[in-house]
């Protein structure tokens, strides 16, 4: 394993989740209407689940003995007040998030670190499991 990889996978991850704790908050903040009853506390969850993920994954920095990032991805966050574009964009977090986090786990699986697999492994079907919410959400 090339542990210098895997931190900068894992420093990768973190700074979505970073972006994606500040996203869904926005988002839970500015819903209106009546998709505000459901929407807002769904962004609320997917915030503080974010929040969960991204100290997990600097934990599995620190272990490795990587400085884990302290910003936020720089892709940007879109301000709207229409739920379905809050949708798409969320679902466009999810779908990167998805991807970062399985590239982790092969990275992960070559090494045999088995608590990191399955702590990661969590991650990624908690971010599949969202990918089909919002999948549903938007059909």
């Amino acid at each position: 394993m090339d542990t210098k990889q895997l931190i900068e996978q894992l420093n990768d991850a973190l700074g979505w989740e970073l972006r994606a704790v500040n996203m869904y908050a926005h988002y839970a903040a500015n819903i209106r209407g009546i998709h505000r009853l459901q929407l807002s506390p769904m962004f609320t969850t997917e915030s503080t689940e974010s929040l969960v993920h991204a100290d997990i994954v600097r934990r599995a920095i620190v272990k490795l003995g990587g400085i884990p990032v302290t910003e936020r991805n720089p892709h940007a966050i879109v301000h709207s007040v229409d739920y379905e574009e809050m949708l798409q964009k969320s679902l466009e977090t999810e779908t990167k998030a998805a991807e970062v986090y399985g590239q982790i786990m092969v990275t992960i699986g070559d090494a045999g670190d088995q608590e990191m697999y399955d702590a990661i492994e969590q991650i990624y079907l908690a971010e599949l499991r969202s990918l089909e919410s919002l999948r549903l959400l938007l059909s």
